[in-house]
Protein backbone atom coordinates (compact mmCIF):
# COMPACT_ATOMS: atom_id res chain seq x y z
CA UNK A 1 0.00 0.00 0.00
CA UNK A 2 2.82 2.38 0.87
CA UNK A 3 4.50 1.54 -2.45
CA UNK A 4 1.29 2.32 -4.33
CA UNK A 5 0.91 5.63 -2.49
CA UNK A 6 4.48 6.57 -3.36
CA UNK A 7 4.01 5.77 -7.04
CA UNK A 8 0.66 7.61 -7.17
CA UNK A 9 2.23 10.73 -5.69
CA UNK A 10 5.41 10.59 -7.79
CA UNK A 11 3.73 9.96 -11.14
CA UNK A 12 0.37 11.62 -10.52
CA UNK A 13 0.91 14.14 -13.34
CA UNK A 14 1.54 11.38 -15.87
CA UNK A 15 -1.47 9.39 -14.67
CA UNK A 16 -3.72 12.45 -14.98
CA UNK A 17 -2.45 13.20 -18.48
CA UNK A 18 -2.93 9.63 -19.68
CA UNK A 19 -6.36 9.48 -18.06
CA UNK A 20 -7.51 12.63 -19.85
CA UNK A 21 -6.16 11.38 -23.19
CA UNK A 22 -8.05 8.10 -22.72
CA UNK A 23 -11.25 9.89 -21.68
CA UNK A 24 -11.35 12.30 -24.61
CA UNK A 25 -10.27 9.68 -27.14
CA UNK A 26 -13.34 7.66 -26.10
CA UNK A 27 -15.73 10.62 -26.10
CA UNK A 28 -14.61 12.26 -29.36
CA UNK A 29 -13.49 10.57 -32.55
CA UNK A 30 -11.59 13.72 -33.57
CA UNK A 31 -9.35 13.88 -30.50
CA UNK A 32 -6.56 11.51 -31.61
CA UNK A 33 -6.25 12.95 -35.12
CA UNK A 34 -2.74 14.20 -35.88
CA UNK A 35 -3.98 17.69 -36.68
CA UNK A 36 -5.78 17.94 -33.37
CA UNK A 37 -2.81 16.65 -31.39
CA UNK A 38 -0.57 19.25 -33.03
CA UNK A 39 -3.22 21.84 -32.20
CA UNK A 40 -3.06 20.79 -28.53
CA UNK A 41 0.71 21.21 -28.47
CA UNK A 42 0.42 24.64 -30.09
CA UNK A 43 -2.28 25.73 -27.63
CA UNK A 44 -0.18 24.46 -24.72
CA UNK A 45 2.94 26.31 -25.85
CA UNK A 46 2.00 29.77 -24.55
CA UNK A 47 0.89 28.39 -21.19
CA UNK A 48 3.98 26.17 -20.97
CA UNK A 49 6.42 29.01 -21.70
CA UNK A 50 4.85 31.22 -19.03
CA UNK A 51 4.47 28.35 -16.54
CA UNK A 52 8.16 27.50 -16.78
CA UNK A 53 8.96 31.04 -15.66
CA UNK A 54 6.47 30.72 -12.81
CA UNK A 55 8.16 27.44 -11.85
CA UNK A 56 11.37 29.32 -11.05
CA UNK A 57 9.56 31.66 -8.66
CA UNK A 58 7.58 28.87 -6.98
CA UNK A 59 10.64 26.66 -6.45
CA UNK A 60 12.44 29.65 -4.89
CA UNK A 61 9.59 30.03 -2.40
CA UNK A 62 7.59 32.78 -4.11
CA UNK A 63 4.80 33.16 -6.63
CA UNK A 64 4.13 35.41 -9.64
CA UNK A 65 0.60 36.66 -10.24
CA UNK A 66 1.67 39.28 -12.78
CA UNK A 67 2.59 37.02 -15.71
CA UNK A 68 -0.71 37.38 -17.58
CA UNK A 69 -0.41 41.16 -17.60
CA UNK A 70 3.28 40.94 -18.54
CA UNK A 71 2.31 38.77 -21.52
CA UNK A 72 -0.08 41.46 -22.77
CA UNK A 73 2.35 44.30 -22.05
CA UNK A 74 5.35 42.71 -23.76
CA UNK A 75 3.33 41.62 -26.78
CA UNK A 76 1.99 45.15 -27.18
CA UNK A 77 5.47 46.63 -26.90
CA UNK A 78 6.93 44.25 -29.50
CA UNK A 79 4.10 45.03 -31.92
CA UNK A 80 4.28 48.76 -31.24
CA UNK A 81 8.05 48.89 -31.72
CA UNK A 82 7.62 47.42 -35.20
CA UNK A 83 4.43 49.13 -36.33
CA UNK A 84 4.77 52.56 -34.72
CA UNK A 85 8.55 52.97 -34.58
CA UNK A 86 9.62 50.89 -37.57
CA UNK A 87 12.17 48.86 -35.61
CA UNK A 88 13.73 45.71 -37.08
CA UNK A 89 12.27 42.45 -35.79
CA UNK A 90 15.29 41.48 -33.69
CA UNK A 91 15.47 44.85 -31.94
CA UNK A 92 11.73 44.91 -31.24
CA UNK A 93 11.78 41.41 -29.75
CA UNK A 94 14.91 42.06 -27.68
CA UNK A 95 13.47 45.26 -26.20
CA UNK A 96 10.14 43.60 -25.42
CA UNK A 97 11.88 40.75 -23.58
CA UNK A 98 14.06 43.29 -21.77
CA UNK A 99 10.91 45.13 -20.68
CA UNK A 100 9.43 41.92 -19.29
CA UNK A 101 12.69 41.22 -17.47
CA UNK A 102 12.70 44.77 -16.08
CA UNK A 103 9.20 44.45 -14.64
CA UNK A 104 10.18 41.07 -13.24
CA UNK A 105 13.17 42.81 -11.63
CA UNK A 106 10.79 45.35 -10.08
CA UNK A 107 8.74 42.49 -8.64
CA UNK A 108 11.85 40.90 -7.15
CA UNK A 109 13.21 44.21 -5.86
CA UNK A 110 10.10 45.01 -3.85
CA UNK A 111 10.03 41.47 -2.49
CA UNK A 112 13.68 41.16 -1.41
CA UNK A 113 14.42 44.83 -0.62
CA UNK A 114 10.99 46.22 0.18
CA UNK A 115 9.93 43.27 2.32
CA UNK A 116 6.64 42.77 0.47
CA UNK A 117 5.08 39.35 0.27
CA UNK A 118 5.32 37.87 -3.25
CA UNK A 119 1.53 37.67 -3.44
CA UNK A 120 1.17 41.39 -2.71
CA UNK A 121 4.02 42.61 -4.93
CA UNK A 122 3.05 40.58 -7.98
CA UNK A 123 -0.67 41.30 -7.52
CA UNK A 124 0.16 45.01 -7.64
CA UNK A 125 2.31 44.45 -10.74
CA UNK A 126 -0.57 42.57 -12.36
CA UNK A 127 -2.65 45.76 -12.15
CA UNK A 128 0.23 48.08 -13.06
CA UNK A 129 1.31 46.13 -16.15
CA UNK A 130 -2.25 45.80 -17.40
CA UNK A 131 -2.76 49.53 -16.94
CA UNK A 132 0.48 50.29 -18.78
CA UNK A 133 -0.70 48.07 -21.62
CA UNK A 134 -3.99 49.92 -21.90
CA UNK A 135 -2.19 53.27 -21.83
CA UNK A 136 0.32 52.23 -24.49
CA UNK A 137 -2.30 50.73 -26.81
CA UNK A 138 -5.03 53.28 -25.93
CA UNK A 139 -7.26 50.25 -25.48
CA UNK A 140 -6.99 49.27 -29.15
CA UNK A 141 -5.29 46.24 -30.77
CA UNK A 142 -2.00 46.82 -32.59
CA UNK A 143 -1.74 44.96 -35.90
CA UNK A 144 0.21 45.06 -39.14
CA UNK A 145 3.51 43.73 -37.74
CA UNK A 146 4.41 41.94 -40.97
CA UNK A 147 5.14 38.39 -41.99
CA UNK A 148 8.48 38.18 -40.17
CA UNK A 149 6.70 38.72 -36.86
CA UNK A 150 3.61 36.59 -37.47
CA UNK A 151 5.85 33.73 -38.64
CA UNK A 152 6.64 33.18 -34.95
CA UNK A 153 3.04 32.07 -34.48
CA UNK A 154 2.73 29.96 -37.65
CA UNK A 155 4.00 26.52 -38.70
CA UNK A 156 7.19 25.06 -40.11
CA UNK A 157 5.55 22.45 -42.29
CA UNK A 158 3.25 20.60 -39.90
CA UNK A 159 5.17 21.70 -36.79
CA UNK A 160 3.87 24.80 -34.94
CA UNK A 161 6.65 27.34 -34.32
CA UNK A 162 5.29 28.15 -30.81
CA UNK A 163 5.73 24.46 -29.93
CA UNK A 164 9.36 24.57 -31.09
CA UNK A 165 9.99 27.67 -28.95
CA UNK A 166 8.32 25.94 -25.99
CA UNK A 167 10.48 22.83 -26.34
CA UNK A 168 13.69 24.86 -26.65
CA UNK A 169 12.85 26.88 -23.53
CA UNK A 170 11.92 23.68 -21.70
CA UNK A 171 15.25 22.04 -22.53
CA UNK A 172 17.30 25.09 -21.56
CA UNK A 173 15.41 25.65 -18.32
CA UNK A 174 15.68 21.97 -17.41
CA UNK A 175 19.46 22.13 -17.87
CA UNK A 176 19.66 25.30 -15.77
CA UNK A 177 17.63 23.87 -12.89
CA UNK A 178 19.10 20.37 -12.88
CA UNK A 179 22.69 20.81 -14.09
CA UNK A 180 23.96 24.18 -12.87
CA UNK A 181 24.90 25.67 -9.48
CA UNK A 182 22.26 28.35 -10.00
CA UNK A 183 19.58 25.67 -10.20
CA UNK A 184 20.85 24.16 -6.96
CA UNK A 185 20.70 27.59 -5.35
CA UNK A 186 17.06 28.01 -6.44
CA UNK A 187 16.09 24.75 -4.74
CA UNK A 188 18.15 25.53 -1.64
CA UNK A 189 16.59 28.97 -1.17
CA UNK A 190 13.08 27.60 -1.62
CA UNK A 191 13.75 24.71 0.73
CA UNK A 192 15.19 26.72 3.61
CA UNK A 193 16.34 30.32 3.26
CA UNK A 194 18.30 30.40 6.50
CA UNK A 195 20.21 27.22 5.69
CA UNK A 196 20.94 28.55 2.20
CA UNK A 197 22.22 31.81 3.68
CA UNK A 198 24.49 29.98 6.12
CA UNK A 199 25.83 27.97 3.17
CA UNK A 200 27.01 31.21 1.56
CA UNK A 201 24.24 31.59 -1.02
CA UNK A 202 23.13 35.13 -1.84
CA UNK A 203 19.47 34.49 -1.07
CA UNK A 204 18.23 37.91 -2.15
CA UNK A 205 19.97 37.75 -5.50
CA UNK A 206 18.65 34.26 -6.21
CA UNK A 207 15.08 35.21 -5.35
CA UNK A 208 15.26 38.42 -7.37
CA UNK A 209 16.67 36.58 -10.38
CA UNK A 210 13.79 34.10 -10.34
CA UNK A 211 11.36 36.97 -10.99
CA UNK A 212 13.58 38.26 -13.80
CA UNK A 213 13.38 34.80 -15.39
CA UNK A 214 9.61 34.76 -14.95
CA UNK A 215 9.21 38.22 -16.46
CA UNK A 216 11.47 37.36 -19.40
CA UNK A 217 9.56 34.18 -20.25
CA UNK A 218 6.24 35.99 -19.87
CA UNK A 219 7.55 38.45 -22.47
CA UNK A 220 8.46 35.60 -24.81
CA UNK A 221 4.94 34.27 -24.32
CA UNK A 222 3.52 37.70 -25.16
CA UNK A 223 5.45 37.78 -28.42
CA UNK A 224 4.25 34.28 -29.33
CA UNK A 225 0.64 35.18 -28.53
CA UNK A 226 0.72 38.40 -30.57
CA UNK A 227 2.24 36.49 -33.48
CA UNK A 228 -0.46 33.81 -33.29
CA UNK A 229 -3.27 36.39 -33.18
CA UNK A 230 -1.61 38.64 -35.81
CA UNK A 231 -2.20 41.48 -33.38
CA UNK A 232 -1.41 42.59 -29.84
CA UNK A 233 -4.58 42.69 -27.78
CA UNK A 234 -4.56 44.91 -24.65
CA UNK A 235 -6.79 42.46 -22.76
CA UNK A 236 -4.87 39.37 -23.88
CA UNK A 237 -3.89 36.63 -21.41
CA UNK A 238 -6.39 37.64 -18.73
CA UNK A 239 -6.46 34.81 -16.20
CA UNK A 240 -3.34 33.18 -17.62
CA UNK A 241 -1.58 33.51 -14.26
CA UNK A 242 -4.08 31.11 -12.65
CA UNK A 243 -3.58 28.56 -15.42
CA UNK A 244 0.22 28.89 -15.20
CA UNK A 245 0.24 28.32 -11.45
CA UNK A 246 -2.16 25.40 -11.82
CA UNK A 247 0.05 23.81 -14.50
CA UNK A 248 3.12 24.26 -12.30
CA UNK A 249 1.50 22.77 -9.21
CA UNK A 250 -0.05 19.95 -11.24
CA UNK A 251 3.49 19.23 -12.40
CA UNK A 252 4.66 18.65 -8.84
CA UNK A 253 5.92 22.07 -7.76
CA UNK A 254 5.19 22.86 -4.13
CA UNK A 255 3.69 26.21 -3.17
CA UNK A 256 5.84 25.93 -0.04
CA UNK A 257 8.96 26.15 -2.23
CA UNK A 258 11.95 23.91 -2.75
CA UNK A 259 10.28 21.36 -5.02
CA UNK A 260 9.31 21.19 -8.67
CA UNK A 261 10.72 20.45 -12.11
CA UNK A 262 10.32 21.82 -15.59
CA UNK A 263 9.52 18.29 -16.73
CA UNK A 264 6.52 18.32 -14.42
CA UNK A 265 5.52 21.80 -15.61
CA UNK A 266 5.78 20.63 -19.22
CA UNK A 267 3.36 17.81 -18.43
CA UNK A 268 1.12 20.14 -16.42
CA UNK A 269 0.82 22.51 -19.39
CA UNK A 270 -0.11 19.57 -21.63
CA UNK A 271 -2.78 18.53 -19.13
CA UNK A 272 -4.33 21.99 -19.29
CA UNK A 273 -4.11 21.95 -23.09
CA UNK A 274 -5.63 18.48 -23.39
CA UNK A 275 -8.41 19.43 -20.99
CA UNK A 276 -9.33 22.63 -22.85
CA UNK A 277 -9.20 20.92 -26.25
CA UNK A 278 -11.19 17.91 -25.13
CA UNK A 279 -13.87 20.00 -23.46
CA UNK A 280 -14.24 22.06 -26.63
CA UNK A 281 -14.60 18.92 -28.72
CA UNK A 282 -17.41 17.55 -26.55
CA UNK A 283 -19.20 20.92 -26.52
CA UNK A 284 -18.58 22.21 -22.99
CA UNK A 285 -19.09 25.99 -22.85
CA UNK A 286 -16.22 28.34 -22.09
CA UNK A 287 -18.01 29.51 -18.93
CA UNK A 288 -18.06 26.01 -17.50
CA UNK A 289 -14.42 25.55 -18.54
CA UNK A 290 -13.48 28.48 -16.29
CA UNK A 291 -15.19 26.75 -13.38
CA UNK A 292 -13.32 23.55 -14.17
CA UNK A 293 -9.98 25.42 -14.33
CA UNK A 294 -10.61 26.87 -10.88
CA UNK A 295 -11.56 23.45 -9.53
CA UNK A 296 -8.38 21.95 -10.99
CA UNK A 297 -6.31 24.60 -9.23
CA UNK A 298 -7.93 23.73 -5.90
CA UNK A 299 -7.36 20.02 -6.49
CA UNK A 300 -3.75 20.64 -7.48
CA UNK A 301 -3.07 22.55 -4.26
CA UNK A 302 -4.81 19.84 -2.21
CA UNK A 303 -2.67 17.21 -3.95
CA UNK A 304 0.45 19.20 -3.10
CA UNK A 305 -0.57 19.43 0.57
CA UNK A 306 -1.43 15.71 0.70
CA UNK A 307 1.90 14.75 -0.86
CA UNK A 308 3.83 16.90 1.62
CA UNK A 309 1.98 15.33 4.57
CA UNK A 310 2.81 11.86 3.26
CA UNK A 311 6.46 12.79 2.87
CA UNK A 312 6.64 14.12 6.42
CA UNK A 313 4.88 11.02 7.74
CA UNK A 314 7.37 8.68 6.07
CA UNK A 315 10.46 10.79 6.83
Amino acid sequence: MRRFTYLAARYSTLFILLGLVLLFSLTSGRFLRVGNLLNIVEQSALLGIVAIGVTFTIISGGIDLSVGSLVAFSGALAAGFMVRMGMPLAAALALAVAAGAALGFVNGFFIVKGGLQPFVATLAMMAIARGLTLIYTQGQPISGMGDSFTALGSNWGPIPVPAVIFVVIFILSHIVLQRTPYGAYIYAVGGNEETARLAGINVQLVKLSSYVVSGSLAAVGGIVLAARLWSAQPQAASGLELQAIAATVLGGASLMGGAGTTVGTFAGALIMGVLANGLNLIGVSSYIQQVITGAIFILAVMLDMWTKRKERATA
